[in-house]
């Protein structure tokens, strides 16, 4: 039996998110290597023009992202497409109109690109131990429902559904947390909070409980 190490931890280069929308990009750049970061922000804008998404990204838009980078990774969902419930929510309301053709369409072909989809959620047991055999995870969450230690931030800052990507980088069993990267951070620390409370924030209601499991390769000599 494999007994998993009481606490692991992925050295990642802290990202900040420069607009509003791009906190899922901005987590790409941090799985990225050094070379592939420089080149992504080098052809920003013409990159996000070819991939269609504009300002408004989807976790499978990341996916596609990542396949571009060939970084190895699986995408479970609860919903493999857009779940019509969303259209009532004012959150998704603006945009699932503009969206909906590349993000059905994205999915249909997912597998015809080599990604790997599945309709499936996981509980926090999973997570961890992806984290302390594979590699980071990229989450979506609620951000109304992020809290951190360090930035003292709580639930009465925001209001409703609001998705925000962050990046799972390490976890302590003893202290029973997790360590992350949130995107929306100007200083570069890593965030901290119990995994109960993550776990919270990553299965609420607009999230689809989307998770991208990472598969780090070996360190290559430009990461």
């Amino acid at each position: 039996m494999n007994i998993l190490p009481q606490s692991k931890h992925y050295n990642l280069t802290h990202y900040q998110q420069r607009y509003n929308w791009d906190c899922g990009l901005s987590c790409i750049l941090m799985i990225l290597s050094s070379t592939q970061r420089e080149q992504f922000l080098n052809n920003f804008e013409g990159i996000c023009r070819e991939e269609g998404f504009g300002s408004s990204t989807w976790t499978i838009d990341l996916c596609y992202l990542l396949q571009r980078y060939q970084v190895r990774h699986e995408y479970y969902t609860q919903t493999l497409g857009i779940d019509p419930n969303y259209t009532q929510h004012m959150y998704y309301s603006k945009i699932i109109d503009k969206d909906e053709k590349r993000v059905t369409r994205k999915f249909k072909d997912a597998k015809a690109h080599g990604l790997r989809v599945l309709q499936r959620t996981v509980d926090m047991e999973v997570i961890i131990k992806h984290l302390a055999r594979n590699g980071p995870v990229i989450l979506l969450t609620n951000a109304s429902l992020l809290t951190c230690e360090i930035c003292k931030r709580n639930a009465l800052e925001k209001f409703g559904y609001a998705g925000h990507y962050v990046v799972l980088c390490g976890y302590d069993m003893n202290l029973q947390k997790l360590f992350y990267h949130n995107p929306e951070v100007h200083d570069g620390h890593i965030c901290r909070c119990l995994s109960e409370a993550m776990d919270t924030a990553r299965t609420a209601f607009g999230t689809d409980q989307d998770i991208i499991f990472i598969y780090e390769q070996q360190q290559s000599n430009d990461q």
